[in-house]
Parts: C-alpha cells; structure tokens; sequence
C-alpha cells in the first residue's frame, strides 16, 4: 500500500503536485516489489521471477483499482508479488526476510534521493546562475522532486514496516509469535485491513505515519549536513 497527500486546494496545485510525485509513487513501488521478488528468488523462490515480477517496469506491479485510488484519493497499492513459502528452506523466517526487503529498498532509495538533494540539488543546481523565471522553475522543482523522492519513500518504508497485516511489517514480526497465535491473527487479516484503510482515511494512522517519517526524515538530512534544508 502507498499513500500520499497531494499539497493545496486548486487545480494547479493539484497537477504540478501530481506530476512531481507520480514518476517517484511509480519507481518506488516497483523498486518495492521488485524487492520481495528478487529476495524471494534468492531464497529459492522462482514464482515472482517466472511471472516476470523481477523488473521495474510500472506496468507489471500496478493494481488498477489501486491506481486510481491513488490518484483520486491519494491512497492506492500495487498488485503484490506473489510467493510461495514452500519452496523456502526456512518458511517463517525466509517470509520475514522477503517481507523485510520491501521497505529497505525504499530506505536506500530515499538515500540516494538524499544525496543527488544534497549534491545536486542543494550542490550543482544551487551555484547556478538564474537569470529567468523559467531557470528558477526549473531549478525549483528539481530540487522539490528530489525532497519529495526522499519522503515518499520513507514514508513508504514507515508505512509498511507497521507489524499489522497484510503490511510487510507483518511478517516480521509475526515471526516471533507462536504459529498458533499467527494463524489466528491471519485469520482476520480482512477485517484488518479494511480497519487499517479506514484509520489511514480518518487521521490517526496517517498522523503516527507523518510523525515517523518526519523523525526519520530530520535524522537523515542531519546525517549529511542538511537539517537546514527541511521543507
């Protein structure tokens, strides 16, 4: 699942916001899935491979419903990459480790998104000279995709690292819990999600989300220099 907030009210803001985060939700989920494909391959796992899951192209991930979502409600997922557990050595933990792969992918993504922000944006980009409004645009908005690939993706990782189903998170931690207990929990893994969308709708969710990414977010852009810079 991703979820994103598009910024202001009117209909230009809503386009510029739309084609500055669409190239980062596209990339990010796919390096997402692509993943738990790979990871699950490297584990014994060939299904997510056979079906032609271990590419980052955006057309073999998208979910259509989901899609829309996203670009009505700012709230959509991608079509999951399948795994089979039984082709594991180790099922339980081999499940986590995929699980696992997901939001560290966006974690590195966010830090290479960090520093082309640092050295690029805030680097090349900033020692230019702008003459024109155009250059300033130009100059501007670079340097806002950027910000936005480092925080679309953390909040990703955050977002999917929450140990409830069918989150990534899930998985991980359910590792340490009892099969009895685990079975159970999945048992209900509908009713959950449907609870999960409805807090992510109603505020509270997203609002522990926001706080965490920002928390991260502060710490990376401390590690390079750049906690000047937040937006």
């Amino acid at each position: 699942m991703f979820r994103y907030m598009l910024g202001g009210g009117d209909m230009q803001t809503y386009v510029i916001s739309l084609l500055l985060t669409l190239p980062i939700i596209l990339l990010s989920l796919s390096v997402h899935e692509t993943a738990h494909g790979f990871a699950a391959w490297r584990l014994g796992d060939p299904t997510a491979k056979n079906l032609g899951r271990l590419t980052l192209n955006p057309a073999k991930h998208l979910d259509p419903v989901g899609f829309v979502c996203m670009l009505l409600a700012g709230f959509g997922w991608a079509n999951p990459v399948p795994v089979n557990s039984r082709y594991f050595k180790k099922p339980r933990r081999d499940i986590a480790l995929v699980g696992f792969a997901g939001p560290l992918s966006n974690l590195l993504l966010a830090v290479v998104f960090l520093l082309l922000l640092r050295f690029v944006g805030f680097g090349v980009l900033a020692e230019l000279t702008v003459s024109t409004q155009l250059q300033f645009n130009l100059v501007y908005f670079t340097i806002l995709f950027l910000y936005y690939g480092v925080y679309m993706n953390v909040t990703l990782a955050v977002f999917n690292l929450l140990p409830i189903p069918p989150l990534d998170g899930s998985r991980i931690f359910y590792v340490f819990l009892p099969p009895r207990l685990y079975y159970k929990i999945m048992q209900h893994q509908r009713t959950i999600t449907i609870v999960v969308m409805a807090l992510l709708l109603l505020g509270p969710l997203s609002s522990l989300i926001n706080f965490l990414t920002e928390l991260i977010v502060g710490g990376l852009f401390a590690l390079v220099g750049m906690s000047g810079f937040l937006i």
